[in-house]
């Protein structure tokens, strides 16, 4: 009988004694009687995964609410008890944590839990999580898992110590690598300057930054292990500064003692195995690819058109050669600055995209917002970090790819001459360092605004090429019209075309409403008045009111 019982049991998938789990605690405040009732669900999981009971009924929590964030509170609820009862399960949710069934964000008061898809596909299988194994790696390999595990702790998904256990077991089954060798000889036992050191390796290696600062490297330590660290590397005082692997950048001959790079002599030594070129050539993760952007038409005015031709000519890949051989010849810049300039919906972004993609060349795109930090001084190394992202990847690429300062108004418009606040202090410093780069660019360099005023004159005078992109003309609105709705007669378009002055973009709106009336209300509509309809609601002039909706 109890062979019989023990052998039903058996065939019982390990998720169906999860959900039996689930189902017999709620209300349960995890009493005695609770664990003794779910026994025969408990137990199997216990022994399939080697997890103590309080271990699997935590485990059978997080994999019932695995489809959204979770916390500790919620699980509370499900219980029925407070939440000073759950606290004697924490160890058992970090245990869990460690073994990689769950992770968690932390904040100060709060830990957000999530599960990884792969621990729901072992659970169906009936199988433990397994890690994946990360042992008998080469040393760039390594390097980019312990990228992934800082990561995790920018992101909040795990603590200073869990990180520095989980690096500590890499260095431990990768020991015989000659990085890891050195990196221990130069360490020894203190775990802060191990991570330091890693970290340092990491920015150089994978982004190539040499203006390392304190916020690169604060949020891999807890505040009083930062605070000690920072302070001794201010004054020069790590064993890695000791040792000559890290040190200070320097402003204007002087040392800048919040500023740190990896020394040629660090790099040399711990990174001689790491082809960095070949390496990092695979990280561009930040260009679009010329080969991925979708052809689409535009339409200029003959004059616009013209400009647009002779840059395509120009960023061919043999004139763009031999054109920046003859300026370096004739002692002359050789970096190509582009504006495109003019209201919106002109098709300044969309030319950019194109010209790329016939040219082949990718496209670094500059995400303004990010770069203005919140922070003061964070905003110069931003930018200085960029154009020194830009140039390595221009060392790298056998194709100069385009720098695209998309919708720049906020930083090319007109200085504040009597800046007296420190946010228009920080913006006059920013465009003075973007001055200074287009004077020693080597590369191309393109930014589109709706500025047609209130330009810097500094800026208009760096730009080589200035393109005014105007509303299309009644014959260039046609051809836009036909593209957009090539369904549509052409008497229809060509009416609505001389009756509404939209630019290309504006057009591409009212085909997209066009689009979705025909799926809401199919084709038995009356196509001029419900296009004139979607006209009327594009105009933003005053004397209309904006429509929301279909």
């Amino acid at each position: 009988m109890g062979t019989d019982s023990n052998r039903k049991r058996s065939k019982t998938p390990l998720l169906g004694h999860i959900e039996q789990i689930v189902t017999l605690s709620q209300g349960s405040q995890l009493s005695v009687g609770f664990y003794k009732k779910a026994a025969r669900h408990i137990k199997p999981v216990s022994e399939a995964l080697s997890m103590t009971r309080e271990q699997v009924v935590m485990l059978a929590m997080f994999v019932d609410g695995s489809a959204e964030s979770m916390y500790l509170s919620k699980f509370a609820e499900h219980f029925g008890c407070r939440m000073i009862r759950l606290f004697s399960y924490i160890k058992d949710v970090d245990e869990l944590e460690r073994r990689g069934y769950v992770r968690c964000r932390r904040s100060d008061r709060t830990r957000v839990y999530s599960m990884p898809l792969e621990v729901i596909d072992a659970l169906k299988d009936g199988v433990p999580y397994k890690p994946e194994d990360h042992s008998n790696l080469n040393a760039p390999q390594l390097l980019d898992v312990i990228a992934g595990l800082f990561e995790r702790i920018s992101d909040e998904e795990m603590t200073p110590e869990m990180l520095r256990t989980q690096i500590k077991e890499l260095l431990l089954i990768n020991n015989t690598l000659p990085f890891v060798t050195k990196v221990q000889a130069y360490t020894g036992s203190d775990d802060e300057e191990m991570i330091l050191l890693l970290l340092f390796c990491h920015l150089y290696a994978h982004n190539m930054d040499n203006n390392i600062i304190e916020n690169d490297l604060r949020y891999a330590f807890d505040r009083h292990e930062w605070r000690y660290i920072y302070s001794k590397m201010q004054e020069g005082g790590t064993d890695i500064q000791t040792a000559g692997l890290i040190e200070y950048n320097s402003e204007d001959g002087m040392a800048d003692v919040t500023s740190y790079r990896m020394s040629e002599k660090g790099k040399s030594e711990l990174l001689a195995d790491f082809n960095l070129r070949e390496h990092r050539r695979s990280r561009h993760n930040e260009l679009i690819d010329a080969a991925g952007i979708a052809a689409k038409s535009l339409y200029y005015s003959e004059n616009v058109g013209h400009q647009i031709d002779e840059l395509a000519m120009l960023l061919d890949r043999d004139k763009y050669a031999e054109v920046k051989r003859r300026l370096n010849e004739s002692g002359l810049r050789s970096g190509f600055t582009c504006l495109f300039y003019g209201a919106p919906g002109t098709g300044k972004t969309e030319t950019v995209l194109q010209l790329a993609r016939t040219t082949g060349r990718s496209i670094m795109q500059v995400n303004i917002a990010a770069i203005k930090s919140m922070w003061v001084g964070e905003s110069e190394k931003n930018i200085k970090r960029l154009f020194d992202r830009y140039r390595m990847i221009v060392s790298e690429t056998a194709l100069t790819p385009i720098l695209l300062f998309n919708e720049a108004d906020a930083i090319i418009g007109a200085r504040n001459e009597h800046a007296d606040r420190a946010v228009e202090k920080m913006e006059n410093t920013l465009q003075n360092i973007i001055l200074q780069e287009m004077e020693t660019l080597d590369g191309i360099l393109i930014a589109t605004t709706n500025l047609v005023s209130n330009m810097d004159k500094a800026f208009e005078r760096r730009f080589l090429y200035k393109v005014r992109f105007e509303k299309p003309d009644v014959s260039a609105r046609v051809k836009i019209w036909q593209t957009m709705l090539p369904g549509v007669s052409v008497d229809i378009l060509s009416l609505l075309a001389n009756e509404y002055t939209f630019s290309g973009g504006q057009i591409e709106n009212i085909a997209r409403h066009y689009a979705i009336d025909r799926v809401l209300h199919g084709d038995n509509v009356d196509t001029l008045s419900m296009l004139r309809n979607h006209c009327e609601g594009e105009r933003l002039d005053g004397n209309n009111i904006v429509r929301v909706g279909f």
